[in-house]
């Protein structure tokens, strides 16, 4: 009998049951967490480098923007048709030019390595104004800039317009 006088329904006796569904379930939930796990890890065939630098004018001087995204394009490197090298980003500290976390896999992971082509954006992903760096440092195939992982710190040279 129930709290009220009544006699027990089947379906109540089922949810009160705690090696029915509820231990399905949770073998279930369980398995699947467990399954998941398995298929996690660092597959990543690249290694990478821990790099720094520098980016002024060809002058020394520092470029008169709020923000700059570097991104860092792998020359070469590419395993397969499907396996190519990870691009990198990095955050410029503008009161001085330098750089130091960049991500290309994982956060502050560091560069792919090898050569890379560099280009400056702004912040918000947009080109820098033409009359502070000239537009081709913010295309991949048209900047003359060119790093090696191996050649760190870099220090990157820009021209003034």
């Amino acid at each position: 009998m129930n709290r009220l006088g009544n006699p027990p329904s089947a379906t109540s006796c089922r949810r009160l049951s705690p090696t029915g569904a509820v231990w399905r379930i949770s073998s279930a939930l369980a398995a699947v967490v467990l399954v998941a796990f398995a298929g996690c890890g660092n597959k990543d065939p690249f290694s990478y480098a821990k790099v720094s630098g520098k980016v002024v004018y060809e002058d020394g001087s520092l470029i008169p923007v709020d923000s700059i995204v570097l991104t860092f394009y792998p020359q070469g490197g590419e395993l397969d048709a499907k396996t190519r090298p990870r691009l990198g980003k990095a955050l410029i500290d503008v009161t001085t030019g330098e750089f130091h976390n960049i991500t290309s896999n994982r956060l502050n992971d560091g560069l792919v390595r090898g050569k890379h082509k560099v280009t400056l954006r702004a912040g918000d992903g947009q080109s820098l104004p033409a009359e502070l760096v000239p537009p081709e440092y913010g295309h991949p195939f048209e900047t003359p800039l060119l790093v090696d992982t191996a050649e760190a710190p870099f220090e990157l040279r820009v021209k003034k317009p």
